[in-house]
Order: C-alpha cells, then structure tokens, then sequence
C-alpha cells in the first residue's frame, strides 16, 4: 500500500467523523499544553531565582547565623540566631582576596506609609557598603551615607515595591516625605533602581535604613543578621569562604566545624541548591501535567478500537481483494498518529498562548525551552504508536470470511 493512498484514507476516516475525532485529539491537546506550560512554569520559576541570585552582587559569600553543620543552609528562619558580631565583620574584612563587607541587620516590620496604606516588609539595617556588596543602585535620591550610619538617623531608602504599597503605584516623588515603622517616623531620601523578582525572593520588597539605628530602634541588639563579602575576583571566592568559615571558628572559639554557629555560603553554593529544588519542581509539574496524556492516549485507542468494530466488513473486504496484513495495520496506526500529531500540533501552540498569557498578565515566570516543545512533540507521536498498535494489530488479525459476514 503506497504512502499517498494511507494518508488520503487517513484524512477521509478522520474527517468522516469530525465530532469523535475533535474530542479524542482534545485529550492530546489539553496533555500536551498542560505538559508545556508547567515545564515553562519550572523553567521560568528557576530562571527567576538564578537571576535573583546573580543580581544580589557580584563574587558574593554570605555568612549567617545560625547551626548548619558547617556550611549548609541556616536552620529556622534567616537571622533568628545572634551568632554573628560587627567584630566578626571587621576580622572578615582583614582577610586576604576579601573587596568589602557588608555588615546587615534585619527585621520584619508593620510599615505605614501616605494615609491609610501599610505593609509588613523587611526592614534592613545597612551601612554604605552594602550598595557595593550587593549591586544595589539607586533610581532617585540617594543611599545611606556613612554619616546617617554614625549619627544613627532616622533616615529611609525604599525599594520600587515598597513604595508602591506604601504610597500607590501613581506616586511620582516620595522622597522627603515620612513612613512610621514601630511608630517611629523615617524620612525617604532614595528609591533603588528595580531588581525584580517575586514572593519571597522579591529585592525590590525592602526598606534600608542605617545599620545602627535598625540595631538600637527596632531589634535593641547590636548583633548582625547577616554579612555580605565580595570577593576580589571569582577565582577568589573558594579560597576567602575558607578563609571566613577558619577565622570564625576561631573567633568563636569552636574546635569541631559541625557544630558552627554560622553557615558560610557562596552564590553557586546558593545556585546549585536551588537550581536542584526548580529541577525537580519541574518534574514533579511535568509528570501531574503528564497523566492527562496517558488519558488522552486512552482515548485514542478507544476511539481506534470502536473505529475497527465499525469498519469490520471493510477490513474483511480489503483482505478479500488482497490488501496484506501489514497494510491493514499501517493504515489503522497512521490514523493513531495522524490524531496525535494533530493534537500535538494544537496542543503546543496552546501551551505557548497559555504561558504568555501566564506571564504578561498574572506575573508568573515563564519559560518555554525548545526541549520542552520537542519532548512533548515526541511523547504525542509515541503515545499514537504505543496506543494505537493493538487497535491495529487486532484489525490486521481478523479473518477475511468472518469480517464479511459480520453485522
């Protein structure tokens, strides 16, 4: 049976019923945009926190308190040990390959902004280094001088995010006006440039304010929460967290590294771990997206299974006239793949209109990757073949005589 003839009989037992043969390939289109937009959602999810990572500053190491077993994440929530002493950071600071330290203290905060608006934001006690540290650049006004740092003042630079909650999306210039954090009046004299980001990991979600006055004014100790140290160069970063993770265990006095009170981590430390979390996000969102296609692969060889009841005596006749076992089977599964393919077809341009969508109007990181179109592609052509080859072995296998007689 020649190629032209299977898919002009493809195309004539589709369409002969478009209604069962819309449903049926609507099985593959829904499996197969579900298994894109949730890789995409993944990809982008992992794109956004690599991005975030990167964007915190250049050969980044920070160091936190907290007990994690030598070099592991902090146990409990950032900043709920007091391990860590501006003494530390000064030490850290003598260290050879280190550029700068950035000495930080934190705490979550009610902030009230212009006439009803408020938010409960992280408020971060910093000093001048932090800009350099952690690549913060500032959009209008200016960033905490060391002179605000020494005099302890009441003084307040917010991030884009901040400033929309706390004065609307619509304010145009906010700085020299008053927020109340704890009840205590801060004037706004910057606004930094945007990062980016969402949720937990949204850097545009903060308030800086000096170091000491966060220290004395809201958390009443002079402990850090953390420390940024930028390192001279990236070949450097190894050897200075080494540096770091030694210095501390001896200023500390601890003799055994597993029972640190602090955690030592540099941006790939950070990266790779995340990285590992979005990876299998990703597989865990692909394989819940991946049980509609075996359903929709059900579906097909239901439909192939009535299709080869309905067609008995054609199939009877055809072998009557010499049509080969293999020519019977090849034309019921180039109808299983045609559905597929179709479906995939569809399917893959749904997936793209659902994840844009996704993106531009509900801010969800989203990112299609040509592995995730292929991959899907390929499952809903293989899907044809694997659920369509019983249907078309069983139409193959029918004897001539009794598919002719059948009613």
């Amino acid at each position: 049976m020649r190629l032209d003839d299977i898919a002009e009989e493809t195309v004539f037992s589709i369409t002969s019923n478009k209604a069962r043969s819309a449903l049926t390939i609507l099985g593959i289109v829904v499996g197969i945009a579900s298994v894109i937009v949730m890789v995409s959602i993944g990809q982008g999810t992992k794109t956004s926190i690599t991005s975030s990572i990167e964007s915190a500053g250049s050969n980044l190491i920070m160091v936190m308190p907290g007990f994690g077993g030598g070099g592991g994440f902090v146990r409990g929530a950032r900043g709920a040990g007091t391990s860590l002493t501006e003494e530390d950071a000064d030490a850290i600071a003598e260290l050879p390959g280190v550029k700068e330290v950035s000495k930080e203290a934190s705490s979550r905060q009610q902030v009230i902004g212009s006439g009803s608006n408020n938010t409960n934001t992280q408020v971060q006690g910093v000093t001048p280094a932090y800009a350099t540290v952690r690549n913060a650049t500032v959009a209008e006004g200016e960033f905490i001088t060391q002179a605000d740092v020494d005099s302890a003042a009441r003084v307040a630079v917010l991030g884009p995010t901040a400033r929309d909650d706390l004065f609307g999306e619509s304010a145009s210039d906010v700085i020299g006006q008053a927020i109340r954090v704890n009840g205590i009046r801060f004037k706004i004299v910057g606004i930094t440039a945007s990062k980016g980001g969402s949720g937990f990991s949204n850097q545009d979600d903060v308030i800086y304010a000096p170091l000491t006055t966060v220290q004395r004014r809201l958390n009443g100790s002079k402990r850090l929460s953390t420390m940024g140290v930028s390192a001279e160069s990236a070949d450097d970063v190894t050897s200075v967290k080494n540096s770091i993770t030694a210095l501390l265990l001896a200023q500390h006095n601890i003799a055994d590294s597993s029972n640190a009170d602090f955690n030592v981590m540099s941006q790939s430390d950070i990266a790779e771990t995340a990285s590992t979390v979005t990876d299998t996000l990703t597989i865990l969102l692909g394989s819940i997206a991946g049980i509609s296609l075996i359903v929709g692969g059900i579906g097909i060889m239901n439909m192939m299974l009535t299709a080869v009841t309905e067609r008995t005596r054609e199939i009877g006749l055809r072998k009557a006239v010499g049509a080969r076992r293999s020519d019977i089977s090849a034309q019921f599964l180039a109808e299983s793949v045609a559905l597929t393919f179709l479906g995939g077809v569809i399917g893959v341009a749904l997936g793209f209109a659902v994840a844009f969508v996704l993106r531009q109007f509900f801010s969800i990181s989203t990112t299609v990757t040509l592995g995730s179109v292929l991959l899907a592609s390929g499952v809903s052509v293989a899907i044809g073949v694997v659920f369509g080859y019983y249907p078309a072995f069983r139409a193959s296998a029918m004897n001539p005589v009794e598919a002719l007689r059948y009613q």
